[in-house]
């Protein structure tokens, strides 16, 4: 029997990027306790534009994906854990 995970559960890539992203901006809490749905900016974790940065330099570094800061989608990419998770997984290089 599978378990499937309720929305605030975090899947594996989440847990990864969730500690990668936490590094990457020095954001003091457990990565574990970051909900996946939670927004990243604003009322969310608090992060700002500068983090923004540092998050798409880590993307870069440990998936291969560069982002662009032109991007018209950056706002949905970068929305949620689980949003930048699931861009993550379908743009990972082969």
């Amino acid at each position: 029997m599978t378990t499937v995970p309720s929305s605030h559960e975090q899947s594996p890539l989440e847990r990864e990027l969730a500690a990668h992203l936490t590094e990457a901006v020095q954001l003091d809490m457990d990565p574990l306790d970051i909900d996946p749905e939670m927004p990243l900016f604003g009322e969310g974790l608090g992060l700002d534009s500068i983090d923004v940065l540092e998050i798409a330099l880590m993307v870069n570094t440990q998936y291969g994906i560069k982002l662009e800061s032109h991007d018209d989608n950056n706002r949905e990419i970068f929305h949620s854990l689980r949003s930048l998770a699931h861009h993550i997984s379908t743009h990972r290089p082969g």
